[in-house]
């Protein structure tokens, strides 16, 4: 006989209404996913099911894909959406960047591909030694042109959900800039549209990036694609 798995789940605000706990108990069969949980769950409080498609998991307090595994002990929480509302696809943002709820965001049953490009500041260009880097953007209109650019990918690649969530003002070396997020049936899309979205963001979206040098000099990035690398 295989032996159960024992999991706790916590609810909060809406979903703490609806089943009338803050947290339970559960034992669970190995290989539960955290998706799998979820459809249990609206099951048993089929209220739940008004928020499938907009609430992000968290596993041991760190967001999941509805993939993930759960393990004995684990605990689980379905996040609803917060005071600022859903989860959106295409941020330009001060906040640090985390791909994991945008993975959660794109993921779909019929995707078998999720490919995550994350830029990140390194230390040095062409051989000269990087402080920091500093983002600016027009943010309602970059937010406009990511979207566009991931309308592009979706018609040319036939992918599914995109997510893109692009860093502004000063960025130290190590910090995540951007975030490109595909979904897609298969890898080959799913891997190439991701390419191309980074490029087309280079390219057209109105964000700019000033390179602070080691030696304290500074200089706004033009065309990326005429740098030396």
């Amino acid at each position: 006989m295989t032996k159960s798995i024992t999991i706790t789940v916590r609810y909060f605000a809406a979903h703490r209404e609806i089943t009338g706990c803050s947290d339970e108990t559960l034992f669970l069969a190995p290989g539960t996913t955290v998706g799998a949980l979820w459809e249990m769950l609206t099951e048993r409080y089929p209220r739940l099911a008004g928020y499938s498609g907009r609430l992000l998991f968290a596993v041991n307090q760190e967001f999941a894909a509805s993939d993930h595994t759960l393990r004995d002990g684990d605990e689980v929480a379905f996040i609803p959406p917060v005071s600022g509302g859903a989860l959106q696809p295409f941020v330009v943002t001060p906040d640090p960047l985390d791909p994991a709820p945008l993975v959660a965001l794109v993921q779909a049953p019929d995707m078998g591909a999720i490919v995550t490009f994350v830029g990140v500041v390194r230390d040095n260009f062409g051989g000269r030694k990087t402080a920091f880097l500093e983002y600016e953007a027009y943010p309602g209109m970059a937010e406009a042109v990511l979207a566009q650019i991931a309308a592009e990918a979706r018609a040319r690649w036939q992918t599914g959900a995109i997510a893109v969530h692009h860093r502004i003002g000063r960025l130290e070396i190590g910090e995540m800039a951007v975030l490109v997020v595909v979904a897609a049936p298969h890898r080959r899309e799913a891997f190439a549209a991701a390419e191309w979205i980074m490029d087309r963001i280079k390219e057209v979206a109105p964000i700019w990036k000033k390179e602070h040098w080691a030696d304290g000099d500074a200089e706004w990035v033009g065309n990326e694609k005429e740098r030396k690398r």
